[in-house]
This record gives structure tokens, C-alpha cells and sequence, in this order.
């Protein structure tokens, strides 16, 4: 095999958002970048998971909500088209195609190579080529660091018959042009939630087994609770307390497929989501020549920087580092991460790496927003109350019926909704926001800042929100609060 060395200031492994923004501050810095892809520039968020499975989603919820607008929902009683739902979302993700990236790349100064790429000892990284074969081997060499930024893969349970199945993974189900008669998801969390709603929408018969107790327990309980009345009532069943022991698909490609649960019953359905988590992608990353397990999720500092690694040259973004599996979360690590990398590179003292400084991912453990696009939404940041008391706080928890608001009466006829906030009393400010209800994915934004900036709880009625809005729910809560 003959080999071609460059050397590059920093490494990028992966060309998803995360390793695009990494590369992007780096370059900024006056750092020569080079991103190692073996896929299609833009990751699994651009092609396979947020950017298709919202357009498969936003016609379903706007549906949802015209139907609840006196005087509109006469004209939005027919079923979606599909063929032009799918146009839509094909259109979004570029046809699965990465020349829109491709150009951004170049603008910014990155540099790009194509195929896989391994660790190959410290500060080295071996490139073979994409499509596997025994051509040249290229080896780029950082002169300051490598970033892993290769995300998570879906997992899959280990159960008889589930390769010969060919189940759906959130690949499938974001990327599939056509609508099964019968779909059947396995899971209860945001995939699983998000999912049923889409393909309920376009005219699937779904059922949703959960092992768990219900749909989305990460959160508040009453958003899981919320978004699985409506599904529902949608004609979704749902089944907590469920576990499969095996699927098959006897009849080949073009059959259905048949699910075996623990208690023996057996489920028929045209295509079966499995939406039961996800593992990173480090299993072929050579993370053995620098000394580290091949296959887990990398640990890291404050500013990403990988833990028990000599020299400090190897950092870690996004969801291979398990801080918080979310594209927005992912892209927040990488700024923050290459900040860091081009302060080190020109020697300055990382100075702003303590709570919220420049150089911290403080956010990760303390403000992470995050919505789920079903009927209706799920908007959430910072704690719970569950995981406030964990934590041995001393907390007071105000719920307010969101269907209460003026805005929401307004915004459609029996608006369900509720939000919380959760008071940290020593404090003296919020510390976790969760709203459930049509809509609400907009105002996470003002929560998110409340929290990062922790914002005194009296200051935040001078924040007067206009009337007749939505964002109203704010001023029941402090008056909830004060009582």
C-alpha cells in the first residue's frame, strides 16, 4: 500500500455539524483544518435524523393545529400527499446529495479528504479510501490536534432473527419513500414519540411498544403523558411494560414482518422501528494505538479535551462523548472546543475554563434545551424536578395550565398544555423549564436564557410578556410562585 503524509495544524474526524463548526473556529484561529469524512458532508443530523424526520413532521403538526382553528378546519380534512411530503423532505436533505456543503467547505479555508479514518499513534491519523478497497493510504499528521467528532450510530438489540429482519433504524424511517400499511416502533423516547406522529400523519396503522412506563420519561412526567393521550386519540396504540424477544421476516425483502413480544403474542406489521438508543462510533477508530478501549464513548475535560490521553492533543465533540446526544449540543462542545484549540496552539493560558467561562461546556450539564416535534411539542432545558432533588437541592416546583393563557385560547380551540418551572430556592432562580403544548418550541429560547443567565426570579417580572401571546404562561408563573 503506498502512502502520502501531509501535516495540518488540527485533524477533524467527521464532517457532521459538529466537526463542521470544530473546524470552523479552528480555521478562524489561523489554524490550518483538514475534516476526514467517510460519508456525505453534513453527518447523520443533515441527511438521516433532524433536518428529514422535521420534514416529514412539520405538515403533521401543522395539520394538527389547522384542524383546531374555527373556520379552517374544514379545509384540511383530507389525508396529506405523501408523494409531496417526501418531495419536500428529499428537497431539504439535498437529494442525498453534499455539494451545498462541499462549497461552504471551501469558503472557509477547510480542507477535505474522503474515507475512513483511524488513529494511527498520537498526533496521526490514516485515511483509507471510502469505498474500502486497498488503494493508497493517505496519513495526515495535526501538529497541535485531532478531533473525534464521528457521533453515534443507532443500536440495535441483540435478537434472534433482527439481521435477516432488516428493521428500520432512524435511517430508515426518516429516509423511506414510501408508507408502510403497518408500522410497529420499539422504544419510548424521542425517536419513538417523533416518529409514530410522522408516520401515523401519513397514513400508517403504528403501535408503539415501550418497555419502560410510557413515552418520554427523560423528561417531566406529563409531557410523555400529553404526547401519548394525543396519539392515541390519533389512533396510535400504545403498550408500556412491553418487551420483544424476536422478529423475523420469513417472507423475504417484499413480506412483513413478524414481532414475537415476552408473554408470546405475535405482532404482523409491514416495517418494525427499532428506536432503543444509540452507540458511538469508535469501534474502527484505532483508539487502541494511543492507549484508549476501541468502542466506548471518550471522556473528556471541560473544554473537550480527551482524559488519560499524553500530550493533550486528542479532543472529543458531539455525541461520542456522551455529554449530551444533541446536534445543537454537539455544535455548542465545538466552538467551545475550538476555541480551545487555537488558544493552546498560540500559547495562551486557558484562563475561562471555570462555571460558564469561554472555555467551559458548562451548558451540558446544567441548561440543555431540547424539543420534541410531536403533538403536541415538548420544550425543555436544565433539570427536572426529579433530578433537582436528586441532587439535594432545595427546590420549589409551579405548574400552570398552559391552556389557561389568553394566547393559547386563541391560538386553537381546546388547547392542552402545562408548563413548570423549577425554583432553586438557595439561589434564588430557575434552574429547569419544561412546556408541553402546541407551539411551544418557540418560547424554550427564553427559558434557556433564564437559566444560563441565571436570572434573579424578581428580576424576571420586569420581563413583561406582550399580550395576547402565548409567552404569557411566564407571568402565571411567577404569580403562582408568589402565591
Amino acid at each position: 500500500m503506498n502512502q502520502a503524509t501531509d501535516e495540518y495544524d488540527v485533524v477533524v474526524l467527521g464532517a457532521g455539524p459538529v466537526g463542521e463548526n470544530l473546524a470552523d473556529r479552528t480555521r478562524a484561529a489561523g489554524l490550518s483544518t483538514v475534516i476526514v469524512e467517510r460519508e456525505l458532508v453534513g453527518g447523520e443530523c443533515s441527511y438521516w435524523a433532524c433536518v428529514p424526520s422535521k420534514s416529514l413532521l412539520r405538515p403533521v403538526l401543522a395539520r394538527a393545529e389547522a384542524r383546531r382553528v374555527p373556520g379552517l378546519r374544514q379545509a384540511v380534512d383530507g389525508p396529506l400527499s405523501a408523494a409531496e411530503v417526501f418531495a419536500h423532505r428529499d428537497k431539504q436533505v439535498g437529494n442525498w446529495t453534499d455539494g451545498g456543503a462541499l462549497t461552504w467547505l471551501e469558503s472557509a479555508g477547510i480542507d477535505l479528504v474522503r474515507g475512513h479514518g483511524r488513529l494511527a499513534g498520537p498526533q496521526r491519523v490514516a485515511v483509507t479510501p471510502p469505498d474500502g478497497s486497498d488503494g493508497d493510504e493517505r496519513v495526515l499528521t495535526a501538529r497541535h490536534a485531532v478531533a473525534v467528532c464521528t457521533g453515534t450510530r443507532a443500536a440495535l438489540p441483540d435478537l434472534p432473527g433482527i439481521a435477516e429482519a432488516r428493521p428500520w433504524t432512524s435511517r430508515e424511517a426518516t429516509s423511506s419513500a414510501t408508507v408502510p400499511e403497518r408500522l410497529v416502533v420499539v422504544g419510548g423516547g424521542v425517536v419513538a414519540a417523533e416518529m409514530a406522529t410522522a408516520w401515523n400523519g401519513l397514513g400508517s396503522r403504528v403501535t408503539v411498544l415501550v418497555r419502560g412506563s410510557g413515552l418520554l420519561t427523560r423528561i417531566e412526567p406529563f409531557a410523555g403523558e400529553l404526547v401519548a393521550e394525543t396519539l392515541r386519540e390519533a389512533g396510535v396504540e400504545i403498550r408500556t411494560g412491553t418487551s420483544v424477544k424476536g422478529v423475523a421476516r420469513p417472507g423475504g425483502a417484499a413480506g412483513p414482518v413478524t414481532v414475537t413480544l415476552e408473554n408470546g403474542e405475535r405482532l404482523e406489521a409491514d416495517e418494525v422501528l427499532f428506536a432503543t438508543g444509540r452507540t458511538p462510533h469508535t469501534e474502527d477508530l484505532g483508539l487502541e494505538t494511543v492507549g484508549l478501549e476501541p468502542g466506548g464513548w471518550l471522556t473528556v475535560d471541560e473544554t473537550c479535551r480527551v482524559r488519560d490521553v499524553p500530550g493533550g492533543w486528542l479532543y472529543a465533540a458531539g455525541d461520542v462523548n456522551h455529554r449530551a446526544l444533541l446536534t445543537h449540543q454537539g455544535k455548542y462542545q465545538a466552538r467551545i472546543a475550538g476555541a480551545a484549540i487555537g488558544a493552546r496552539a498560540q500559547g495562551v493560558p486557558l484562563l475561562e475554563t471555570d462555571r460558564w467561562g469561554a472555555h467551559a461546556t458548562t451548558a451540558d450539564e446544567a441548561a440543555v434545551p431540547q424539543v420534541v416535534f410531536t403533538d403536541p411539542e415538548v420544550a425543555a432545558v436544565g433539570l427536572t424536578a426529579e433530578q433537582a432533588e436528586a441532587e439535594g437541592r432545595s427546590i420549589r416546583v409551579v405548574d400552570y395550565d398552559m391552556g389557561q393563557v389568553e394566547g393559547a385560547v386563541l391560538y386553537g380551540d381546546g388547547y392542552r398544555g402545562r408548563a413548570r418551572m423549577v425554583v432553586d430556592l438557595d439561589r434564588g432562580h430557575l434552574i429547569g423549564v419544561t412546556f408541553v403544548g402546541p407551539g411551544v418550541a418557540e418560547l424554550l429560547h427564553s427559558a434557556t436564557v433564564a437559566v444560563v443567565g441565571e436570572v434573579p426570579i424578581e428580576r424576571l417580572w420586569h420581563a413583561v410578556p406582550s399580550f395576547p401571546t402565548v409567552s404569557e404562561v411566564w407571568l402565571r408563573l411567577l404569580e403562582a410562585y408568589r402565591g
